[in-house]
């Protein structure tokens, strides 16, 4: 393979606000499902100082894809290396680098670089990878700025909070009725129609219509990554109007014990403010919204643990 095929591509962006936090935002990738849109789930594989190996689910032009990279930290130089340890067809080769210059109004300039080389070369696979890295840079730079400005003026947007109930029974049979999505339909009242796909193992598509409190159905989609049988994350794609961010995961903690295990329901929203009186009313604000939100969520939460923790008892015999 010779060194032409090898494409180097940038993208910036400026952000008010300081280098250092904008840096956190990046270094630490529990935020990232938060501030990149095409971001559905990272997991650390190994940790070390100035150094890590993480696993990333994200979706490219509207496929869902995974990949493991590794990174170089340097908080002092305020850059962040990346390289794709195993990519995916029909990226052969990729890597890059996060630069974030202090810039004297207090705001940042951020430069996010990438290398990449197409499997076997491949013209029509290279064109796919340049379509994709453009488009995810572009839309990862303007969340990046949306994102760390809101978080900036406004920490009461974005919110978490988590509901659990405690079953008699394993943790496999619960993680298996919330995984088994396919069968919601028939096993959640406040379920209509379900499309569950899951394209690679572990890694699955949920197009769900629900049913309001007053008859009206909507549509929603995720992304869930699954961990037989500790967890599933998911990012919904599709998103009510008071919400700019919707990600969330089921746990199950089993104590094997007592027998006894207990399922998480947990949440984390960004509220659109703009959109709090068309929904709610004139004179609503951030703190009913945050109400409506909550109880909205973790009623649904609540009635599908309930369910599960049913149908786990009773494989249970209990």
């Amino acid at each position: 393979m010779s060194q032409s095929t090898l494409r180097e591509v940038e993208h910036e962006i400026t952000v008010s606000a300081p280098a250092d936090t904008v840096y956190r935002y990046i270094a630490e990738v529990v935020n990232w499902p938060r501030i990149f849109p095409p971001t559905i789930h990272v997991e650390h594989l190994e940790r070390a100082p100035g150094t890590e190996r993480i696993r990333i689910w994200a979706t490219a032009n509207d496929e869902a894809k995974t990949w493991t990279s590794r990174r170089t930290l340097a908080p002092e130089d305020r850059r962040i290396g990346f390289r794709q340890e195993v990519s995916t067809p029909p990226v052969a080769q990729m890597g890059g680098a996060w630069l974030f210059e202090p810039l004297d109004d207090g705001r940042t300039r951020i430069r996010l670089l990438h290398d990449y080389r197409a499997v076997d070369d491949d013209p029509a696979g290279l064109e796919w990878i340049d379509r994709a890295v453009d488009r995810n840079s572009r839309s990862e730079l303007d969340a990046l700025k949306r994102n760390v400005e809101a978080a900036v003026s406004a920490d009461e947007l974005t919110f978490d909070f988590e509901d659990s109930v405690t079953v008699r029974g394993r943790a496999k049979d619960l993680f298996d009725f919330i995984d088994r999505a396919d069968l919601w339909a028939q096993r959640l009242p406040h379920v209509a129609e379900v499309d569950l796909r899951e394209p690679s193992p572990g890694l699955q598509s949920l197009e769900m219509r629900t049913r309001a409190k007053d008859g009206s159905t909507h549509l929603t989609k995720s992304y869930r990554v699954t961990f037989p049988h500790r967890s599933i994350a998911y990012k919904q794609v599709t998103l009510p109007g008071l919400l700019d961010l919707h990600t969330g995961r089921w746990t199950f903690a089993e104590d094997e014990a007592t027998g006894i295990t207990t399922a998480t329901s947990q949440h984390t929203v960004t509220l659109k403010p703009d959109a709090v009186e068309g929904v709610l009313g004139a004179g609503a604000g951030v703190a009913d919204a945050r109400e409506y939100v909550r109880g909205a969520l973790s009623a649904n939460s609540l009635a599908t643990l309930g369910h599960a923790r049913d149908h786990a008892e009773g494989a249970a015999g209990g």
